[in-house]
């Protein structure tokens, strides 16, 4: 008969530092970056906090081993990701604004990235910087398909998906901050969403025709 090796410390480990992760998660979502502390930890997660740095090193080092577990910008593209995958795709138009559109509904209702984009804006952090550079990843990918369409032209189609990305964060948080109307639109609200959906439509769609009507112009001049 075989003997089974005993596992029972480790298994326990395993399963407190699995809590421990978790509970970082829950308090991002629950209370912000700003309850990320030792105490609150351990009480969430129901492990002695004296372990987190016996686990992980320090208590920075376990948030960090939740947010990298995180692909926020990659979940919030939705099925952008596979347009921009797509080499024979040729309406970057579609593709930017399947994006924007995605990480709208995306940002709305999940509380978490709500909170980690908040931490983005009030502290400066390696790991904050390296979620903005996944986004900037993202975005770096979709202006390099576009940047042909617009060679050549006036239009700034960096300056104008800056304008509506930011957008899109300060009205999200400030609508679900305060729970109040934004320039007199009901954001929490689907005919809200589907004004601000149908805006961005027409944002981009006047920024693509304005860049043909560029090429036009100095093509027959």
């Amino acid at each position: 008969m075989i003997k089974k090796t005993y596992n029972g410390a480790k298994n326990s480990k395993e399963r407190s530092m699995q809590k421990l992760v978790e509970a970082v998660g829950t308090i991002i979502r629950t209370q912000g970056y700003t309850g990320l502390n030792a105490l609150n930890i351990g009480k969430t997660a129901g492990v002695n906090r004296n372990l987190i740095n016996p686990y992980f090193g320090s208590l920075d080092k376990l948030v960090e081993t939740y947010v990298r577990k995180k692909d926020y910008w990659v979940e919030a593209s939705g099925n952008a990701g596979e347009l921009l995958e797509d080499n024979k795709e040729k309406d970057t138009r579609k593709i930017l604004e399947t994006l924007l559109t995605n990480q709208l509904d995306y940002f709305h209702k999940e509380d978490e990235m709500q909170k980690i984009v908040l931490w983005q804006l009030s502290q400066r952090s390696d790991i904050m910087f390296e979620i903005a550079e996944e986004r900037e990843r993202l975005g770096e990918s979709f202006f390099n398909l576009a940047d042909p369409f617009f060679e050549n032209t006036d239009v700034d189609l960096r300056g104008v998906a800056a304008l509506l990305v930011g957008g899109i964060y300060y009205m999200v948080l400030h609508a679900k901050t305060n729970d109040s109307l934004f320039c007199q639109i009901d954001v929490n609200s689907e005919e809200g969403m589907a004004r601000i959906k149908n805006a961005i439509h027409n944002i981009l769609s006047d920024t693509y025709k304005r860049a043909e009507l560029f090429k036009l112009s100095h093509k027959n001049n």
